[in-house]
């Protein structure tokens, strides 16, 4: 990433052994003729770590010394490896570290997908309904930085961020269930006072409490939200937060194609015993998945222990001050992480619109000639006709997480990845650790993570070479985020001439591989940049730093994963908060009574998301490559040596 102070930093090359191994290793290794000032050669061309301290610094290669050339992958010489923290980890150990959040898509994907169908059926007006998701933006930007700041100051034994995820979880669960009977609780609780079922009192009183439903469903969404996404900062290396950040795209892409499969299919028919409607069904499958992705990925990942990190902050928690961190901490973001959070602002007043109303929109593709050739239909006959377009609605978003969910596994492979780690150890430099299935063998970050690690380092070299074939050499993570925002725009623009469900569905199936990029992008920029800082921080706590480190570990020293990550969620969430606002002004002017035919207000509510997508285009072009500012660094150094 980018940055005033760390710019220079991205060719950190940390040992891989602890302290008392490395030290060992140094007093029984013979000095040799090529070492000088505790450096060496290291077969003739990269040179040897400096050996003064187990947080190591190499050397820059000169241009004699590096065998590769010099217009080639830039990302090359991006380089980090804190030590026994920053070894490599295995597929395995990624994918359970990230499992939890495709429990949590499941969950989420069950709101998006019915939970407007859901609180329409219950008498709620378009307008209304957009006031209510409201409640999605609003938690997001009080709940997850509170939640940042409450975990990263959290000292329980269980880690900084497990409390967190399972109280959100069980909260999740509760809400779900809750809201998919609300129905039978509201007329039964009313009933005992004699009201009747089907009564306007009894049906105002179920949308109230669904409302109230959702607020607490959102709230509890995010707190296990802001819990994950810092545990998985926490617990992958530097290098490796791409691939965990594409494993976590890849997981929840699994988790919406789970979702949305589950929502197409006629579930009361298949599994009475969960429930009589399709919604009742869908909350009971969310919950089962959530509860046991979550206490799966806590049960195998074990975090580091927060007691070790010292006392927390002293700051209270009450109102004031926790709006006073959450304003210094947005002063201290790193220039990259600000520039990242302000695309983000735009990019998601165009997809919250999309994610939210797109089965609307193809049930009224739906629909259109339903009514126009029965205008005199019955509430019963309308709730019917709209029940099976939420389903045709569902299938498209079932094939958008089939797009999304290729696009997680193929992305990563063709886009040159930011960090490599080092090169895999050999007895002739650096002692010889055997893997476990936490910490493999070195393997490159993005590509070979597919496969065992490979104790020979030329069959690691032959399989990098081979995967780096796939790669398209300009294709880097920012550029790939700013095409999908310009695909985003140009499939929301042509929805002018969408005229049936199939085109619809092909449409959204298309959108899936610009999502695919929007849950892996940002937060691979930004977690490598948190995980760089938070390994020097950890570095000087332990009195390995160097002065470079130590600049590194003072700069935002006070802000870690759970507060950054935070505020890139207020990033996300607030502008969602405008999205509904003018989602709901548009509904007002356009929307036409249920049961009519040509019913476009949310074609236009699209539209506009698709405006803001080019606003976020414009704002990624402006975002740093990592590599790139390597390369302007190097290059000026080189000038200035030859003016010397």
């Amino acid at each position: 990433m980018a940055h005033e102070r760390s710019s220079s930093l991205t060719n950190f090359s940390l040992s891989k052994d602890p302290p008392s191994s490395y030290e060992t290793s140094q007093i029984s290794r013979p000095s040799t003729p090529e070492s000088t000032n505790g450096t060496s050669k290291r077969g003739g061309s990269l040179e040897r770590l400096n050996e003064q301290s187990p947080l190591l610094s190499a050397e820059r290669l000169s241009d004699d010394d590096d065998p590769r050339p010099r217009h080639g992958n830039p990302a090359d010489r991006l380089l980090f490896n804190d030590g026994e923290a920053e070894a490599s980890k295995s597929v395995w150990y990624l994918f359970l570290l990230t499992l939890s959040i495709g429990g949590l898509q499941i969950a989420w994907s069950v709101e998006l997908s019915n939970g407007s169908p859901y609180l329409l059926s219950l008498g709620m007006s378009k307008s209304l309904l957009a006031l209510v998701w409201i409640a999605g933006p609003l938690s997001g930007t009080l709940v997850q930085p509170y939640v940042g700041i409450r975990s990263d100051n959290c000292r329980s034994s269980w880690g900084k961020r497990k409390p967190f995820m399972l109280a959100g979880a069980a909260a999740t669960i509760v809400s779900l269930m809750t809201l998919a009977w609300t129905r039978e609780i509201i007329g039964g609780v009313l009933g005992l006072f004699g009201a009747d079922p089907d009564s306007d009192g009894v049906k105002t009183s179920a949308i109230i409490f669904a409302i109230l439903l959702v607020y607490i469903l959102d709230f509890s969404i995010n707190t296990i939200q802001a819990g994950i996404r810092a545990f998985i900062v926490d617990n992958a290396p530097t290098h490796q937060q791409e691939d965990a950040n594409a494993w976590a795209g890849r997981i929840t892409g699994m988790g919406n194609v789970l979702g949305y499969l589950s929502g197409y299919v006629n579930l009361p028919k298949i599994m009475p015993f969960f429930g009589n409607t399709q919604f009742k069904v869908l909350c009971v499958i969310a919950s089962i998945a959530l509860g046991s992705t979550v206490l799966i990925s806590s049960l195998y990942v074990r975090e580091r222990d927060p007691r070790l990190e010292g006392p927390p902050s002293a700051e209270n928690a009450g109102l004031l001050s926790f709006f006073r961190q959450v304003f210094n901490s947005m002063k201290r973001l790193p220039p990259q992480i600000r520039k990242v959070c302000e695309v983000q602002f735009f990019n998601w007043i165009g997809w919250f619109p999309f994610l939210f109303y797109i089965t609307t929109y193809i049930g009224q593709l739906h629909v259109n000639p339903i009514f126009e050739e029965n205008p005199n239909l019955s509430p019963a006959e309308i709730d019917a006709a709209w029940e099976n377009a939420t389903r045709v609605g569902t299938f498209a978003l079932l094939i958008f997480a089939i797009t999304s969910f290729s696009s997680n596994m193929l992305l990563p492979l063709i886009i040159v990845p930011t960090y490599r780690p080092p090169p895999p150890s050999t007895p002739s430099h650096l002692h010889q650790r055997p893997p476990t299935p936490g910490t493999p063998g070195t393997l490159s970050a993005s590509m070979t993570s597919f496969f065992p690690p490979t104790p020979s380092s030329e069959s690691h070299s032959r399989l990098t070479r081979l995967l780096s074939k796939f790669q398209i050499t300009w294709l880097t993570l920012r550029r790939a985020w700013l095409l999908a925002h310009i695909l985003f725009a140009l499939c929301m623009v042509s929805t002018f001439f969408i005229r049936t469900t199939t085109a619809a569905t092909v449409l959204v199936g298309v959108i899936g591989v610009a999502w695919a990029l929007t849950v892996w992008a940002p937060f691979a920029l930004i977690s490598a940049e948190i995980s760089k800082r938070d390994s020097a921080r950890r570095a000087r706590n332990a009195g390995r730093g160097n002065d470079e480190v130590d600049a590194l570990a003072d700069d935002h020293s006070t802000d870690q994963a759970g507060v950054i990550l935070g505020l890139h969620n207020v990033a996300i969430a607030s502008p969602q908060i405008i999205a509904t606002l003018v989602s709901s002004a548009i509904f007002k002017l356009a929307q036409k009574p249920r049961g009519v035919a040509g019913d476009d207000s949310v074609g236009w509510v699209l539209r506009f998301g698709g405006l803001a997508a080019l606003v976020a285009a414009y704002m990624t072009s402006r975002v740093g490559e990592e590599a790139e500012v390597e390369e302007k660094e190097l290059h000026n150094d080189r000038s200035s040596e030859e003016s010397v």
